[in-house]
């Protein structure tokens, strides 16, 4: 399953990366949202998949002596979450925006139009 999920990692940094690179403005965001879930699926795959008992220690032991579940991967990917939903938000209203006043998508066109002013 840990194979299964590295695999998909890569496909979503590599598709995430190859949009990036594209000269439109909404590829630019569908691949900045493709890296995100590239980044939180590997923070989740390096706190180890495991069905375990939850983080506390019996009181008579000062270790953990069964698999547990790692609740600190889960909780950074939960924040990642929210701050990569605030990104998407506004990279939308900016493309809205600048689709508005340029009436384009293509990054070069839209560099183009500023030297021209």
């Amino acid at each position: 399953m840990e194979i299964l999920l590295a695999i998909l990692v890569g496909l979503l940094y590599a598709s995430g990366i190859y949009m990036i690179l594209r000269r439109s403005f909404v590829k630019l965001i569908i691949g900045i949202i493709l890296l995100g879930n590239g980044a939180n699926l590997l923070i989740f795959l390096l706190g180890r998949i495991t069905k375990g008992l939850p983080p506390i220690i019996p009181e008579n032991s000062k270790v953990f002596l069964e698999a547990y579940a790692d609740p600190v991967p889960q909780a950074l990917i939960l924040t990642a979450i929210v701050i990569s939903f605030g990104l998407q938000s506004f990279a939308i209203i900016l493309v809205k925006r600048a689709h508005k006043v340029v009436r384009t998508d293509d990054l070069d066109e839209m560099n183009a139009t500023d030297e021209d002013s």
